[in-house]
């Protein structure tokens, strides 16, 4: 392997061997067992979670997803996203001949033939995202939201230079580059944050021998963080969510409920006129997601009647409710979740897929529910202002 793309690091009596890999290069595999057959390490650390580890060692199990836990458990946005990585890669791999991860493949095989202890090094990718959503505001939540769904339908191909690009990034830093240049903030959990649970982990793998498989744009970082000591329960955690939101979320339906109510009892006609509105406004909005996702009828109506009530309890979304009549009536079969990963390359493959279809209603019923939120809530303001 070229020196260059390797780092090697000394503490006390102890080695540490950094490849700098490309994650969409061809040959980073080649040099990452060229570099550990060479060196023949006690242990390799990998840029890989639990999670990653699992889909790479098992497959993407999809068939075994309960799609009804995803919804209850409030994971739904969260698949999407990861859903829009795979669409990504793929894109990558179809239109290069690339499959991205096959260094980190490399990684695990060469250590099981060298005797290394192998050694997952990456923060949780879970965390990653639940620390990047905390960190950019409603506007910031709408934007990513828009540019994932959008970078899974995009038919713009890569460019060769884009692609020279993204050898120096990893696959979740590429793909939200441009959002991060909207949102400097969130260099921090994005690179900084594992930058430095990459270097701890690095540095707890047993052995005076070390090397670590990792994308070339965290190796300067790591550099730097080797040195230093890192609390790996910290960088795990999942920042506690701002009390505002929550006092906002139940000032809303309050508010809404005393001006109705006032309303009724100062002049019952304008207090029908508002109640019929925030039916009309929050239904209608959830219901025009719900079809927009290609919902069925039952699951669009469903949308309809639970939005107007869940939009006044800030614990249930009537796009759960949407999205398990959904999952109930067009219930994922087997090849549903296996074909996940092809489906999502294209526009009909994404809403053709039964599954993506439910994340769809969930997501999409629960943007229009909000949405109508605002605006039914707006003219029920105006019909108390008219009729004071």
């Amino acid at each position: 392997m070229s020196e260059e793309n390797v780092t090697r690091i000394h503490i006390d009596d102890r080695e540490f061997i950094l490849i700098g890999t490309a994650h969409v290069s061809k040959t980073s595999a080649e040099e990452v067992k060229e570099v550990i057959e060479a060196e023949n390490p006690d242990s390799v650390c990998i840029e890989l979670d639990q999670g990653r580890y699992n889909s790479i060692v098992e497959g993407n199990k999809w068939k075994d997803m309960d799609i009804f836990k995803v919804i209850r458990e409030k994971k739904a946005t969260l698949l999407l996203m990861n859903l829009a990585i795979s669409s990504f890669q793929n894109r990558m791999a179809k239109q290069f001949g690339i499959s991205p991860g096959q260094e980190m493949i490399q990684g695990i095989d060469s250590a099981k033939e060298t005797g290394a202890d192998l050694v997952l090094a990456d923060r949780n990718i879970q965390t990653t995202f639940s620390r990047v959503w905390r960190n950019i505001g409603l506007k910031g939540k709408a934007l990513l939201l828009m540019q994932v769904i959008g970078g899974i339908f995009s038919k713009e191909t890569i460019s060769e230079a884009d692609l020279e690009k993204m050898k120096s990034e990893d696959t979740l830093n590429a793909m939200l580059h441009e959002f991060t240049q909207s949102f400097p903030r969130l260099k921090k959990p994005l690179i900084d944050e594992r930058d430095q649970f990459l270097s701890q982990k690095i540095k707890e793998a047993p052995g005076n021998k070390i090397v670590a498989v990792l994308g070339a744009a965290h190796v300067p970082g790591i550099k730097e963080e080797i040195h230093n000591d890192h609390d790996l329960k910290r960088l795990s955690q999942v920042p506690p969510k701002s009390n505002a939101p929550k006092i906002i979320a139940w000032s809303i339906p309050i508010i809404i409920l005393a001006i109705i109510a006032y309303t009724f009892y100062a002049n019952p006609s304008a207090g029908i006129q508002q109640s019929i509105s925030w039916v009309i406004w929050n239904g209608s909005l959830s219901a025009i997601g719900a079809a927009a996702a290609l919902g069925h009828p039952i699951t669009i109506l469903t949308a309809f009647i639970a939005a107007p009530i869940t939009s006044l309890n800030p614990l249930i979304a009537a796009g759960w409710f949407a999205g398990l009549m959904q999952a109930y009536i067009k219930r994922p079969n087997v090849r549903d979740f296996e074909n996940l990963t092809e489906d999502v390359f294209s526009v009909k493959g994404f809403w053709n897929n039964k599954v993506t279809r439910i994340l769809l209603v969930v997501v999409l019923a629960n943007l229009g529910s909000s949405l109508g939120t605002f605006i039914g809530g707006a003219d029920v303001i105006r019909l108390f202002l008219e009729n004071l």
